[in-house]
């Protein structure tokens, strides 16, 4: 029986850090707010860098850190893409020289990693192909209002990705069953309003008129409050799934939406100080690339050991969510910049 096995990791972080300070300047709300509020310290932000560059560089560590120059097919899960047409993926596998394999974006808010996770993880046990690269990649900084502080103090950009491989579905890192949902009656509690149909057939429409805005935006306090249950409901079916009793696990990776969130979801499940791993201080919320970025990092640091048995989940615009699990494999992480 195929299943798909995690085979390597990579990630990319863009090198300019914009603090607090630098980002609040003489605001009364400023850096102990925001650490207390959010969770977040500092993040990164890409100059001159768009969202399939960041991808690149997060999808040639991974294939690296695999021993591989080769994947059968690439899945670019993204919120920020440089283009609405075409696809980003297609010249990321044509930068990484990949040549033509199957390629296309993914767009399923900060869940996406989980998502394209899950669809390649299908193309795998499908024998549809033998491998295939997963990247997330978010240069979020890039759909905020420059005037709306709060937003840039949770954002950061970023990319992340994993090659994974088909193998047997006891093999340490074999991706167990995933659980996936949305509801899309809260779609506007997370949204850019601007830059699809709907706002360019309105504006055929009405010529004149507002133009609906091209930035996000986000109902806070409701996603927060959300974002507990549903990831901890979430990671309980995939748990179940999985066949492990709660308290077999030893390491949750969750998205790095705010600081609150993950505590809230250690709370939640029991957990000791730890087991939900963070990164939110330094990084931001680099969204789709999350979960990624802090896999990859904290395998080359070591922080996740061969033998752990290790959930990942997410939840975001849409809203969608998702989890997994996996036994974690002794296997290599490349990063670059954090």
């Amino acid at each position: 029986m195929r299943t798909s096995v995690l085979a390597g990791l990579g990630s990319y972080v863009p090198p300019r850090t914009v603090t607090n300070d630098e980002l609040c300047g003489r605001r009364p709300l400023g850096d102990e707010w925001i650490r207390e509020r959010i969770g977040v310290a500092s993040r990164r932000i890409a100059d001159g860098e768009a969202t399939v560059d960041l991808a690149v560089r997060a999808g040639r560590h991974a294939l690296t850190a695999a021993g591989t120059s080769r994947a059968d097919a690439v899945v670019l899960a993204t919120t920020s893409p440089d283009r609405l047409l075409p696809a980003g993926a297609p010249e990321v596998a044509a930068r990484l020289g990949l040549g033509t394999v199957p390629a296309f974006d993914l767009a399923s808010g900060c869940s996406g990693f989980l998502y394209g996770l899950a669809v390649a993880s299908s193309m795998i046990t499908s024998g549809t192909c033998d491998s295939v690269l997963v990247v997330a990649s978010d240069v979020f900084s890039a759909f905020l209002d420059p005037q709306d502080w709060l937003m840039s103090a949770i954002f950061g950009d970023g990319a992340g990705a994993v090659l994974l491989r088909a193998g047997g579905p006891d093999a340490p890192g074999a991706f167990g069953p995933f659980d996936l949902g949305s509801d899309g009656a809260q779609a506007d509690l997370l949204e850019v309003p601007g830059g699809g149909t709907r706002a360019r057939k309105r504006m055929l429409a009405e010529p004149g008129g507002e133009e609906p805005s091209p930035y996000f935006r986000m109902d806070g306090p409701t996603v927060l409050k959300q974002a507990v249950v549903g990831m901890c409901d979430s990671l309980t079916r995939a748990l179940a799934r999985a066949g492990w009793p709660p308290g077999a696990l030893d390491v949750v990776v969750a998205h790095q939406a705010n600081q609150r969130i993950l505590d809230g979801i250690t709370d939640e499940l029991g957990l000791a100080p730890g087991q939900v791993l963070s990164h939110i201080e330094a990084y931001g919320n680099t969204a789709a690339a999350s979960v990624p970025v802090l896999l990859a990092q904290a395998a080359g640091a070591g922080t996740l050991l061969p033998g752990q048995r290790v959930a990942l989940t997410a939840y975001g615009a849409g809203l969608a969510w998702g989890s997994t699990t996996l036994v974690w494999p002794e296997v290599r992480a490349v990063t670059e910049g954090g």
